[in-house]
């Protein structure tokens, strides 16, 4: 694959790149195959799972739940990988196109094989492949941008959210119901599908892309171990390893304890056209469908009106989202106080709304605001390493989560932390964090480095942006 038959530099130009398109769709596609995949995992784990003779092997509620987060601590921890095989080795394009067909087998191990071995093959694979890509598209989607229409990013990382959401979507309401009526091959199947699909639309875009070579080992370890590369890590550890990972901590637990708390929901909706039920698994649907309604919401609207009152810099949105985090696990205690109380007549899982109302409101502020901020905080052959660093607070998160649920585990009935009391946990853990960041972000100075139109210059101004 000749490097010199691709654009190795951003166009000199104040419209949209020509590649954004295939990155937007190819996200699309892989959120899809990503999130049907993930959102049904604690469903398939306690409830579809089977031994080597064809005989149910569930697994019990807390056991799954250490087990599913130890599964997104992985995928966040294989960034690391893929950064230094995009930044020293292959460059993003290449290291994208061979990872997505390593995610490929670990969906096709999960569609033909129902047990635990199969389980952890495929999970492995999926880990590795949707882990490894994950800081490469992202700087991928900054690369194409040279100095003329830098001002542009903003929007295109919101596109790119955009369509992470809409695959999330349409997955969360499909895949729950593939898995009732068709079972696992299908259930698992159809992502497997859709991530090919990705692969094949991404290479579709390869002459429309910006192709930023790998930068070697010794400009990577010279400008990562430099002033500059030290200073951004510096700069960036305690966002990245001490305020994030709680963040992510609550956040991913969508797919987890909110799952299991809306089993003992009321299920059954009155509609006009009928009873239907509205699955615990779906309800993650709630999330994508708030961050489709929320993004320009907060874009074109919010955005505008908070910085009328005072400037909305980036840590500034990353703060209000913290509390925003802490707000929706309080919510969801309260919810487990009524159930609990319900003495056999449970709330409607439409209940669960409004906390992913509040949760999606503070990932926007945070997850969107943190990808940028990642991106333009990195020097110039450091992007897919630094991304990686960021998604690496997700592993601690998920890491933090599954060993809060080992612990708690005292046998298989009895938990430290029953009922309402686990969310609260989590709700004041939340909040104190995000006081705390108010302060410490008020210390904040970085840099701002974008690809140069000649790609051997990068963008760097100081900047206060606490």
């Amino acid at each position: 694959m000749a490097q010199a038959k691709y654009k190795t530099a951003p166009v000199p130009t104040e419209k949209m790149p020509s590649g954004i398109p295939y990155i937007v769709g190819n996200e699309a596609a892989e959120r899809f195959s990503f999130y049907g995949m993930r959102g049904i995992l604690v469903v398939f784990m306690t409830q579809f799972m089977l031994n080597a003779s064809g005989k149910p092997d569930h697994m019990q509620n807390e056991q799954a739940i250490a087990y599913f987060h130890q599964f997104v601590a992985a995928v966040y921890f294989f960034p690391l990988l893929g950064s230094i095989l995009s930044d020293v080795f292959w460059g993003k394009y290449k290291t994208i196109l061979i990872l997505s067909i390593v995610y490929c087998l670990g969906h096709l191990a999960l569609a033909i094989d129902e047990t635990r071995v199969g389980l952890f093959i495929g999970l492995s694979l999926i880990a590795i492949g949707a882990g490894g890509i994950k800081p490469c598209v992202s700087a991928h989607v900054g690369d194409q941008f040279g100095n003329k229409n830098h001002h542009l990013l903003s929007k295109v990382f919101g596109w790119f959210y955009l369509a992470i959401n809409l695959g999330a979507f349409v997955a969360s309401i499909m895949i729950p119901k593939v898995l009732e009526y068709y079972g696992p091959h299908y259930a698992f199947g159809i992502p497997g599908i859709l991530m090919l699909l990705a692969t094949i639309l991404f290479w579709l875009g390869r002459n429309q892309f910006v192709h930023i070579p790998a930068s070697g080992w010794k400009k990577f370890r010279t400008e990562t171990f430099g002033k500059e590369g030290l200073q951004a890590l510096l700069n960036l550890s305690v966002l990245y390893y001490v305020f994030l990972p709680i963040f992510w901590s609550l956040f991913d637990q969508t797919g987890s304890s909110w799952v299991l708390q809306g089993v003992n929901m009321n299920q059954d909706l009155m509609t006009p056209w009928g009873n239907i039920k509205l699955g615990a698994a779906e309800v993650q649907a709630f999330n994508p469908l708030f961050i489709l309604i929320l993004i320009p919401t907060f874009s074109y609207v919010i955005y505008p009106l908070i910085d009328k009152v005072f400037p909305l810099t980036p840590l500034r949105k990353i703060s209000i989202g913290f509390f925003l985090a802490a707000a929706s696990f309080a919510i969801t205690a309260l919810i487990q106080i009524r159930i609990d109380s319900s003495a056999g007549s449970p709330p409607s899982i439409l209940w669960q709304a409004l906390p992913y109302f509040v949760l999606t409101a503070g990932e926007v502020m945070v997850s969107i605001t943190c990808l940028e901020f990642s991106y333009t905080q990195a020097p110039k052959s450091m992007k897919s390493f630094i991304m990686s660093l960021y998604f690496l607070s997700m592993t601690a998160g998920n890491l933090m989560t599954a060993e809060v649920n080992k612990f708690i585990m005292i046998d298989e009935n009895t938990s430290r932390l029953e009922g309402a009391a686990y969310f609260w946990f989590f709700s004041g853990l939340m909040f104190v964090a995000a006081v705390l960041f108010v302060f410490v972000a008020r210390f904040y100075k970085g840099k701002t480095y974008i690809q140069d139109d000649d790609a051997e210059t990068a963008l760097a101004e100081e900047e206060g942006i606490q």
